[in-house]
């Protein structure tokens, strides 16, 4: 534990929904919810005037519908909420070398490592001019928590928000960590929260007041262990700069069950496609493929192959995925499919291709044939024309010759209907319905937040 509040937490507030409501002047104020916005679609995030509703992220869609009927539900722009993120990043680099990102809008930094705070002063100045940085160069808030360790310093941004800046100096932690609900600790979810309020425990003081015997024999040895030290405000983990990822992975929810075998087969070999995509980005390479499905009963099964060396090859993903789907029934239909890489390196084996000519060379000895080594032709997906209202997703960006830049609002019955307005319009844009195979409109890039 330090002993001056040096350790920052940075969580953007509501950040894809803030994100599209500083992009569209019109959603200003108003109840947002940023997800699938289909019938099995899931909230990704939700505005603070959409929680007042009740919704919240990780709730089904329909859901959310039924409580906030009038919100505007728009489909995620990842690409841009990636860009707000790297500018956000780019702050927080300029404060510490060591900044540990958890997500696209939320992160810990080490102020004393860059020499930016050592005390509780210096430390709230840095926090102060950090907000309102994020915002001149976004758009959009984030919230801050200070303090001398990581825990307290991500309890101190929840109790910040939105918008807002909490220090909880050293020495002071048990006495602000007494009254709140055990569920603000690390580790304690729905579950364990309820096991603990059986036993009569509701708040962080009942837990340091029980003693680690009674929390080790409530919950085992190394969760009660850690949860004793917690209660007390301990917590000694340094910041990483470098969290290294385990995996790599890609998958999609269908609207409507997938019946049809070859297109669960090119519905993988898509995704292994995109998952190699995210591998390269990563600069790594990996060993394991792993295939996710989950039927229409809602039974995941998972199956895995272990190659003969690391690979970020589109090629071989693809292979390995196919010969895994091989093994899986999917005849009463397929709601969800995943493709991911595990056992990741920072280097390729660049010939694994010879794994399949191996392979077959082993068949082949046993017949006393010859074998020439081929590398498999990549499949190539057909074009396939989607119906003309799946082209316009809600919330994404277009572009009118006549008109300009705008969004969409919606489509269906072969009509799209489309706000022309930009972030930095004084207010809300006009609206225009036009069909969806309008020559004048046309997909538009994302404009800046900022001007």
């Amino acid at each position: 534990m330090r002993t001056a509040p040096t350790i920052l937490h940075l969580d953007m507030d509501a950040f894809y929904a803030a994100v599209e409501q500083a992009a569209k002047p019109s959603l200003r104020g108003k109840p947002v919810v940023v997800g699938g916005i289909g019938p099995r679609g899931v909230v990704a995030t939700a505005s603070y005037e959409a929680r007042r509703f009740g919704v919240h992220s990780a709730m089904p869609t329909a859901q959310a519908r039924r409580l906030a009927p009038n919100a505007a539900y728009l489909v995620p722009r990842f690409a841009v909420y990636r860009a707000v993120s790297e500018q956000v990043m780019e702050l927080l680099g300029r404060l510490s070398p060591l900044v540990e990102p958890l997500s696209l809008d939320e992160a810990f930094v080490d102020l004393e490592a860059g020499g930016a705070a050592d005390d509780e002063a210096s430390a709230r100045a840095v926090g102060e001019w950090l907000r309102a940085e994020i915002r001149r160069v976004t758009g959009v808030s984030g919230s801050v928590g200070l303090a001398g360790s990581k825990m307290l310093a991500k309890i101190a941004s929840e109790e910040a928000k939105p918008d807002g800046l909490r220090l909880m100096a050293p020495g002071t932690e048990r006495e602000l960590l007494a009254p709140m609900p055990v569920r603000i600790l690390p580790g304690v979810g729905p579950a364990t929260g309820d096991h603990l309020r059986r036993a009569g425990m509701t708040t962080v003081a009942h837990l340091a007041e029980a003693g680690e015997d009674e929390l080790v024999r409530l919950l085992g040895k190394a969760h009660g262990a850690s949860l004793h030290r917690m209660a007390q405000g301990l917590d000694d983990r340094p910041v990483v700069a470098e969290r290294d990822a385990k995996s790599v992975s890609v998958e999609d929810t269908f609207e409507v069950d997938l019946h049809d075998r070859v297109r669960v087969r090119l519905e993988v070999e898509r995704l292994a496609d995109r998952c190699v995509e995210r591998l390269r980005r990563a600069g790594r390479s990996g060993r394991t493929v792993v295939l996710k499905v989950r039927r229409f009963d809602f039974s995941t099964l998972t199956r895995s192959e272990t190659l003969r060396g690391p690979t970020d090859d589109p090629g071989v993903v693809r292979e390995a995925a196919a010969r895994l789907l091989e093994g899986v029934d999917t005849t009463g239909g397929v709601r969800l499919l995943g493709v991911g890489v595990t056992g990741l390196a920072d280097f390729t084996q660049e010939d694994l291709f010879a794994q399949v000519a191996a392979r077959d060379a082993e068949a082949a000895g046993a017949s006393g044939a010859a074998v020439e080594a081929v590398a498999p032709e990549p499949v190539e997906e057909p074009a396939v024309e989607e119906p003309g209202e799946r082209r316009w997703l809600a919330g994404h960006d277009v572009r009118h010759v006549e008109y300009g830049p705008g969004w969409v609002q919606g489509s269906g019955l072969g009509r799209v209907t489309v706000r022309f307005e930009e972030p930095g319009s004084a207010g809300p844009g006009r609206v225009r319905t036009f069909r969806v195979d309008d020559p004048d409109l046309a997909a538009g890039e994302p404009l800046p937040l900022v001007g």
